[in-house]
């Protein structure tokens, strides 16, 4: 079983940026971070293969301002989130995959992952 473990959340101002980690123990394909807001569904932000030199994946609302990267030893993956919005506010999960694509969800589908972290809250004021 994977584990995963979120920190660097917080309160930013519009326009700044924050970094978000997740430690991760055990091995995974794929990863991701998703965010939620309370009545809302959870939504996939991004999403790396953890052994390919695939290009990663990002909704279309982060593209150009979060960047997701792992780190050499696959030990820790982290979010970049330059330029936040108010809107980009929200409990922030890691998210891992351990087995191969099966077609059926693509890289930024909640059911395409089967670990998750407790997540982390940021909040970005205006």
């Amino acid at each position: 079983q994977v584990q995963l473990v979120e920190s660097g959340g917080g309160a930013v101002q519009a326009g700044g940026s924050l970094r978000l980690s997740c430690r991760v123990s055990g091995y995974t394909y794929m990863m991701a971070w998703f965010r939620q807001v309370p009545g809302k569904e959870r939504e996939g932000v991004a999403a790396i293969y953890t052994g390919r030199l695939t290009p990663p994946y990002y909704a279309d609302s982060v593209k150009g301002r979060f960047t997701i990267w792992r780190d050499n030893d696959r030990t820790t993956l982290y979010l970049q989130l330059n330029s936040p919005k108010p809107e980009d506010t929200g409990l922030y999960y890691c998210a891992a995959a351990q087995g191969a694509d099966s077609g059926r969800y693509g890289p930024l589908d909640r059911g395409r992952y089967d670990s998750w972290g407790q997540g982390t809250q940021v909040t970005v004021s205006s």
